[in-house]
């Protein structure tokens, strides 16, 4: 399939007052059209901050990023507003991002109107058109987000990102604040929606049994770096690097007779403050040694699955 969109070399650097906090750093990546792209890895290392500034709302430091072939690393203020209406977001918490003073009616309005392809005319229509998309009561179309559940709420926001026909929307994390049960309702939804409008998503999610459910690929990021990347169904049949299988360890089990052997990580965290050459996982592997204090790369070590790993193709053999 074709890259919707791709990033080479992607960094995003933050000035902190002991050197530069390094969130995003040279990151390579492809979201194929029509697909999903699951982003994994424990708080703080950089999975939200990749997917903002992919979408602009974070400026990169270094790098560049490619939509639809053409290089948007670098736009003026026209060209944004132009590359608002084909990537959007839909953000965590739903309380948070919707406007507290905004109807539904309100919150879809002002995206139609701004976008310039809706009339006065026909913003009624268009309104009830998105409400009835994402399964939303007409009856609610004056309420305002303190009056509706958490997941009438996230509904608003994906009918918000959707009220442009954008073709790459970043999720992120758009069912951690939501009940199981609602979790699986929205899950649902956007597959439904991606189904129907060809969308791509990026899913940024720490919910490993999400990103089973929804994503076509995954990507595995540890402290600002890739490192582990393949298709769904293999990264969960055969993890390669030490950080995956551990991560993946942790999934509970339905089944009280079957036991999985729970990997526990020991060690401290690097520091991603001007953070030292060689793997950033190396200081809580069971694996290292002395090569894993040079630079890594992402290595293909089966036909799509890629590794940052020096001892991968040992691992990949379970020694």
């Amino acid at each position: 399939m074709a890259a919707l969109v791709e990033i080479s070399g992607l960094k995003k650097y933050f000035n902190t007052s002991g050197g530069l906090l390094h969130a995003v750093d040279d990151i390579n990546m492809k979201f194929e059209e029509g697909t999903t792209m699951g982003v994994v890895g424990e708080s703080g290392c950089g999975k939200s901050t990749l997917g903002r500034t992919i979408i602009h709302l974070q400026e990169p430091t270094g790098g560049r990023m490619f939509y639809k072939g053409k290089d948007i690393t670098k736009v003026n203020s026209l060209q944004l507003a132009e590359l608002r209406k084909e990537m959007q977001i839909i953000f965590q918490d739903p309380f948070s991002s919707l406007n507290p003073r905004f109807t539904v009616e309100d919150t879809l309005k002002e995206v139609l109107l701004r976008s310039g392809d809706v009339t006065r005319k026909t913003l009624s229509g268009e309104i009830e058109r998105l409400m009835d998309l994402v399964g939303i009561s007409q009856r609610l179309r004056m309420a305002y987000p303190h009056e509706m559940d958490g997941g009438r709420r996230q509904r608003v926001a994906i009918g918000r990102a959707l009220a442009i026909n954008p073709k790459f929307i970043v999720c992120d994390e758009p069912v951690s604040a939501l009940d199981v049960s609602i979790q699986a309702q929205v899950l649902n939804l956007l597959k439904d929606l991606q189904s129907e409008y060809k969308l791509t998503y990026m899913f940024v999610t720490h919910d490993l049994s999400v990103v089973r459910f929804i994503s076509d690929h995954i990507s595995v990021m540890y402290l600002g770096q890739l490192v582990e990347t393949s298709g769904s169904k293999e990264l969960f049949a055969k993890p390669i690097h030490p950080y995956t299988k551990a991560l993946l360890s942790a999934i509970p089990v339905a089944n009280v007779h079957k036991e999985r052997k729970r990997i526990i990580l020991k060690g401290e965290l690097s520091n991603p403050v001007n953070p030292k050459p060689g793997c950033r996982f190396a200081p809580r592997c069971p694996y290292a040694q002395e090569e894993c204090g040079r630079p890594q790369e992402l290595k293909e070590i089966m036909p799509g699955h890629f590794v940052s790993c020096c001892r991968a193709a040992e691992l990949n053999g379970d020694f």
